[in-house]
Parts: structure tokens; C-alpha cells; sequence
């Protein structure tokens, strides 16, 4: 089990800064600050992992970040993608979610344990790669038994049962037999609601409750008939069960999330002092929350339902607009837990007409790609382009600054008439040009109210 998180930190440590700025380029325009500094960071954190003396190797932390820009520049996409480009377990959370150790709510500690269930997810799913082939090959036999049963009487019946087994097994692979129904046994676990215990709390105390259910009552096994093509992923899970070891994959898990775990921190500046007051609720404070971060952050042991986990080598990417207030607002505790400051760009009309045209998923190419289901050709003019783009930035300056996420609501209304009659416009080529843009978005171009209610 161990093989599979070296071979996770042998792809990582082929990855050098450079190469995960150019990855990153591909999806993100712009930001080149932000992108070189989770990229180092990335990259000291592997190179950790293979520093000879020990001693030194302990002493290396990850260098926390925190990045600082309006809504829509970038923030998440950076760090969603760097995780993707990477493998490493990923989750992205919002610190207003959480609440001061003694009110009703999560408490900051819950963002671990979801880490560490994405990572076992993750180490389980590099296991049922490994273990494919053997269980496919376990299924059919398993189809076989349904369909033929084994004998067990004389020799001549078993042979002749046994050479009919190879036919069938021959039209099994052929894929012949799919629509054929088999009786075929699954087990169905029950666990009980207890909606009077807390799961936060219950993962606190390091007790996995569907465990200690699912021992207490045994699975209730029922026999359901079904198509073989119906069958076979039920009969794969049976399978793919008994061929892995999950506490091995769980352990592995751990030290997944431990070594390489990264956590996206947003609305970091909605818990600061000088943050918007929250609307409703009991008024948790918001330096209470940033105190509990303070230790996961450097560094602490944290009990989950698997065991206890480190966070020392988790890295942290926090981010926030900060237009109501600023970094210095937070504690000063957790301001040195951050040491790596970035503060993004804001978008340009310029920006916007390379995000519509030049990332590997650009929105042009959703919508052309969507379209072209219904088979309509979508072309767009230069001229168009930079309308939708120079639209777009004017209505970020004159309403509310959405950043990059306004390109989604102007395209969204610009082909909402193709979308809606595109089954009945099939084999036709529609190209959007300057005059066409203008017209569809004329007015919420005109009226800001209207565009405010809108967009």
C-alpha cells in the first residue's frame, strides 16, 4: 500500500515550478505572481521529502499562503487546478462556515477530517485500478454461477458443464449476454439515524459510528433479479471489497493527507475584524475562529474517525477580497501563519478577451462544444469577442465587480435564443459578429438597473 503514495510522491517531485506555472497558464490568464508562489510552494514541500538529514527535514514546514484580490480573479481557480495538475488531496472550504469552540456549528477542525476522507477516497480508488483486472475476471465467474452452476456429480456431467461454462463465458466476453437476467445476491447494510449525537462531535472522539453499527447488526442478504449489464457493478463493489484491504488503504490515506494535503481557506477576510457583521445568529466571534485555526495551521494532531493526523505538512492556501477590511485586521498570531502574501490583479477587458478565447476550457469553446451536440457550428467574429469582452468589463465597473465570473452571465444571455431553438436549427453554421453581441446585450448595457437585477 505504501507504493502507491511513493508513486504519488515520485509524480509530484517531477514537477518543477516552471512546468506547474505552464500547466496553470493553460486554464488561468494572468496572475503570474500567484501562480510562481503556490508553484515554489509546491514544489519545497517535495523537495522536503528528500532532504538527507532528518533533523533539517523536520524542521521544514509548508509556507502557508494567502492570497489577495477581489471575487473572480483567480483565487480558487489557481489552487483547484494545482491540485488537479498534482493529485494531492484537495478541499476547498469557506472560514465563515465555521464557529468558535462552544457554539453550535462546525468547528475548524471538521476541515481535516474531510481532507482525510478525500484522501482515502483517493488511495482507494488507485487500489481498485490495481486490483481491476483480477476482480473483472472474479465478476464473470461470478455471472458464470448465476448462469450455470457447478456440478459436482460425475466426471462426464462436470466436464460437459464445464465445457458449456467456456461458451458461455466466450459470449460473456463478447458481450452477447447483457440482457440476459441472472438471480444474484447483495448485502444491504442498515445503520440507524441518530440525530440526537453530533457527527462533528462523534469524529472528535475518533469513532467511526457506521462501524460500530454495521457490527452490531448484521447485513440483511436478499436475492434480486436482474439484467447481467444491471449486475455487474453491484457484483464488481462485492468483489473489489474482498480483494482490498481497507484498513492498509485507510493508514495510506492518513499519510496522503498528512504529506501532501492542501486546504483552500476562502472569505479569510470575512472573519477578520474589520469584516462584514454577520447577519443573523448568535454573533459567533470572529476572532475565536481565527485562534482555532491558529494551531492547525502550525501545526497540530487532530483525532478523526481513521486516527490521529498531523497537520504540520498540510499546506494552507487562504484567500479573501479584503475590500471590507484588510490582512492586518486579523490577529497577529494568524497573520504569521501566512507568511507568503500575493495580492492578485484585477481583470482588464483585455484579460477577459483572453479568458473567452485562449484557456484550455474557455467559455467560446464550452458553448461551441455544447452546441455542436444539436449540430450547429458556432463561430464568433474577432470583433464579437472583443464585445463580449469590453461588455463585460464595463458592467464589472458599473455594477458589482464579479471579475472574470461576469463572462459566464453575458454568454449565458448571449446564446440563450441558439440554445433554446437548437434541436430545430441542426446542420446550420451561426456566426456571432460585433452587431449581433451589441444587439442581444443592448439592453442591460443601457440600463443599469435592469442589468443589476439581471447579471
Amino acid at each position: 500500500m505504501s507504493d502507491i503514495v511513493e508513486v504519488r510522491e515520485e509524480r509530484l517531485s517531477g514537477l518543477t515550478p516552471r512546468q506547474i506555472v505552464e500547466e496553470l497558464d493553460k486554464y488561468i490568464v494572468g496572475q503570474a505572481e500567484a501562480k510562481r508562489s503556490v508553484a515554489i510552494a509546491l514544489r519545497n514541500r517535495m523537495r522536503r521529502q528528500v532532504v538527507e538529514d532528518p533533523e533539517i527535514r523536520d524542521e521544514i514546514k509548508p509556507k502557508n499562503i494567502l492570497m489577495i484580490g477581489a471575487t473572480g480573479v483567480g483565487k480558487t481557480e489557481i489552487s483547484r487546478r494545482l491540485a488537479r495538475l498534482t493529485t494531492c488531496p484537495f478541499i476547498k472550504v469557506e472560514a465563515t462556515k465555521f464557529t468558535e469552540v462552544g457554539y453550535v456549528g462546525r468547528d475548524v477542525e471538521s476541515m481535516i477530517r474531510d481532507l482525510v476522507d478525500i484522501s482515502i477516497d483517493m488511495i482507494r480508488e488507485d487500489e481498485i485500478i490495481r486490483v481491476e483486472e483480477e476482480a473483472e475476471d472474479l465478476v464473470g465467474d461470478r455471472i458464470l454461477d448465476a448462469l450455470l452452476p457447478v456440478v459436482q456429480d460425475d466426471d462426464q456431467r462436470e466436464e460437459s458443464v464445464r465445457h458449456t461454462r467456456e461458451k458461455l463465458r466466450a459470449k460473456l466476453e463478447a458481450g452477447e449476454l447483457e440482457e440476459r437476467y441472472i438471480d444474484i445476491t447483495v448485502e444491504e447494510h442498515v445503520t440507524p439515524q441518530l440525530e440526537v449525537f453530533s457527527q462533528d462531535g462523534i469524529d472528535q472522539m475518533g469513532i467511526d459510528m457506521g462501524d460500530v453499527l454495521s457490527g452490531l447488526i448484521p447485513p440483511s442478504r436478499k436475492t434480486r433479479r436482474m439484467r447481467i449489464r444491471e449486475a455487474r457493478p453491484l457484483l464488481f463493489e462485492q468483489v473489489v471489497d474482498g480483494l482490498i484491504n481497507m484498513e492498509d488503504v485507510r493508514q495510506a490515506g492518513l499519510r496522503l493527507a498528512e504529506e501532501t494535503g492542501i486546504i483552500f481557506l476562502d472569505e479569510l477576510d470575512k472573519i477578520a475584524a474589520g469584516g462584514r457583521e454577520e447577519m443573523g445568529g448568535p454573533g459567533v466571534s470572529r476572532q475565536g475562529v481565527q485562534r482555532d485555526l491558529l494551531p492547525l495551521l502550525e501545526g497540530a494532531a487532530v483525532r478523526t474517525r481513521y486516527g490521529v493526523v498531523s497537520t504540520e505538512n498540510v499546506l494552507f492556501i487562504a484567500a479573501g477580497a479584503f475590500n471590507m477590511s484588510k490582512p492586518s485586521d486579523l490577529i497577529p498570531e494568524l497573520q504569521g501563519r501566512l507568511p507568503i502574501r500575493v495580492e492578485l490583479d484585477n481583470l482588464t477587458a483585455a484579460d477577459f478577451r483572453r479568458i473567452l478565447c485562449e484557456p484550455k476550457d474557455a467559455l467560446t469553446k464550452q458553448y461551441t462544444a455544447l452546441l455542436a451536440t444539436e449540430g450547429v457550428v458556432l463561430e464568433y467574429t474577432d470583433d464579437a469577442v472583443d464585445a463580449i469582452a469590453r461588455i463585460a468589463y464595463e458592467l464589472n465597473q458599473t455594477t458589482e465587480n464579479i471579475g472574470a465570473r461576469r463572462l459566464t452571465t453575458v454568454m449565458e444571455r448571449l446564446i440563450e435564443d441558439i440554445s433554446f431553438d437548437a434541436d430545430v436549427r441542426g446542420g446550420e453554421t451561426i456566426t456571432l459578429d460585433k452587431a449581433y453581441v451589441e444587439k442581444r446585450l443592448a439592453d442591460i448595457v443601457e440600463d443599469p438597473d435592469l442589468s443589476r437585477y439581471i447579471l
